[in-house]
């Protein structure tokens, strides 16, 4: 593969039909590593709106750091996969406590903070500091995959390795950051995943697949596993204007996150059975399961719940957190002050949008 050709067509293409985007054009390595870290497992359009929330928010470092977890979460409401928002609040009180406030630039120190692994390094590297470093995420993979007819999964640990070398031998010493955006940008609007728009590519010439006619048959993934999909149970329990919710452990999933109290259904259990059940383990109380709320569908990368919703009275018990680690009761007219995940969060606005109606004070 010859890399003189890819680096100056490529570029030419990148400066004509680069995608413009708010993070984009700026060296200011905090809003490049942020941005980086919500484009993880996330479309570009719905990052926009959240990435400028966060930098009204949070401007800079220094307003990062100063404040607490549920303010971040708060923030990152919405954009999922939220030990991400954890590990970035993690990473900014490391930095103005180790770093003077500011990013390291050696790729190796930056693998080494909290929710940066090899990827976001070699973006933060190469677009922050000018850095020859790689930045091998999937549109990269895949772009690559074609242009050097790579034939095995581009997934696992040695195909990434010899992927990464060969985006190493390409990549230029000047304009590193623009080379790796730019190839980000062909995998996302021009080497599609399904049907690549090769007649839109600057790099057909030097496209191996593309000249073998193979394009769409690459790059080479493992077959997926079939989704599991669980039925979980959750109790809206109202005393008056108020109502009881606990908030998550942090190291689990939505770690952090206030929820309306419950679990996942067992094996031979009805749902109100589940219920009584997970709300014992749960809260420490003895519940009675009134009528149905409804129910929400939601997927998550390896998943997917039905979440069962039933109105609960306490009949003998004081809650108290046993598998969580704070449990509260709060004014319904507050529970938009709480992070909460996607379908903890439309149950409470449909508690508040008095969609209940058994609910009503």
């Amino acid at each position: 593969m010859n890399p003189a050709p890819i680096r100056k067509k490529l570029l030419a293409w990148y400066r004509k039909n680069g995608r413009r985007l708010p993070w984009r054009g700026v060296a200011d390595p905090y809003r490049v590593w942020i941005s980086e870290v919500m484009l993880q497992q996330t479309q570009v359009d719905t990052v926009i709106p959240y990435y400028s929330r966060w930098m009204q928010r949070f401007p800079d470092l220094a307003a990062l750091a100063a404040v607490e977890e549920q303010e971040v979460l708060r923030v990152w409401e919405g954009l999922g996969y939220y030990s991400r928002a954890r590990n970035i609040l993690r990473c900014a009180k490391i930095l103005v406590q180790d770093y003077a406030g500011e990013l390291p630039k050696d790729v190796d120190k930056l693998k080494a903070l909290p929710g940066i692994g090899a990827y976001i390094a070699g973006a933060i590297a190469s677009i922050a500091f000018q850095i020859k470093a790689p930045a091998l995420d999937g549109n990269l993979k895949r772009v690559l995959a074609r242009l050097a007819e790579f034939k095995l999964p581009v997934t696992g640990d040695k195909s990434s390795r010899v992927l990464r070398n060969t985006l190493m031998g390409i990549l230029p010493e000047s304009n590193p950051g623009d080379f790796n955006q730019a190839l980000m940008d062909l995998g996302a609007t021009v080497c599609l995943p399904r049907t690549p728009l090769c007649a839109a590519c600057p790099l057909t010439a030097e496209c191996v697949a593309f000249q073998k006619g193979c394009q769409n048959e690459l790059p080479v993934k493992n077959k997926k596993a079939q989704i599991p999909h669980y039925q979980v149970v959750a109790a809206v329990i109202v005393i008056g204007n108020k109502v009881l919710i606990d908030k998550r452990n942090s190291g689990g999933l939505l770690g952090g996150l206030w929820e309306f109290p419950g679990g996942k259904v067992e094996a031979s259990e009805t749902l109100a059975e589940a219920l009584q059940r997970e709300i014992t383990e749960e809260l420490g109380v003895k519940i009675e399961v009134g009528e149905s709320l409804g129910s929400y569908n939601h997927a998550y990368t390896h998943f997917r719940v039905t979440v069962h919703t039933f109105n609960a009275t306490i009949r003998e018990g004081d809650p108290h957190p046993l598998e969580s680690e704070q449990v509260e009761w709060t004014q319904i007219s507050r529970l938009g002050d709480y992070p909460m995940g996607k379908v903890d969060r439309l149950i409470s606005l449909d508690l508040q949008k008095s969609k209940f109606s058994s609910l009503r004070p």
